[in-house]
């Protein structure tokens, strides 16, 4: 029963640095196409909390990943990379029952 808590606690974290990617990858098209000005101080101050949670997460992935030039594919593997580890915990810990 405890396995089974620590994987519905490691999927919700894992839920909530995925919503962070992709909130990241929104206000960088709204930054990007002239949307929100980064000159507003909410918006930068959204933009730089959310780079500094995802950075030291996102870092090693664009280490490994080649150079695909002006397209970032770093959040597409890392939320593939976190999809995949919150299906090995969840059957991990539903086989242990």
């Amino acid at each position: 029963m405890l396995l089974i808590t620590l994987s519905q606690i490691i999927g919700y974290l894992i839920s909530i640095v995925i919503v962070l990617v992709i909130a990241q990858f929104v206000l960088s098209l709204l930054i990007s196409f002239n949307v929100v000005n980064m000159q507003n101080d909410f918006v930068a101050a959204i933009w730089r909390a959310v780079n500094a949670l995802l950075d030291p997460i996102l870092n090693p992935v664009r280490k490994i990943m080649p150079n695909t030039g002006a397209i970032d594919f770093s959040p597409l593997v890392l939320i593939i990379g976190l999809n995949i580890i919150d299906i090995v915990v969840r059957n991990l810990a539903y086989s242990a029952m």
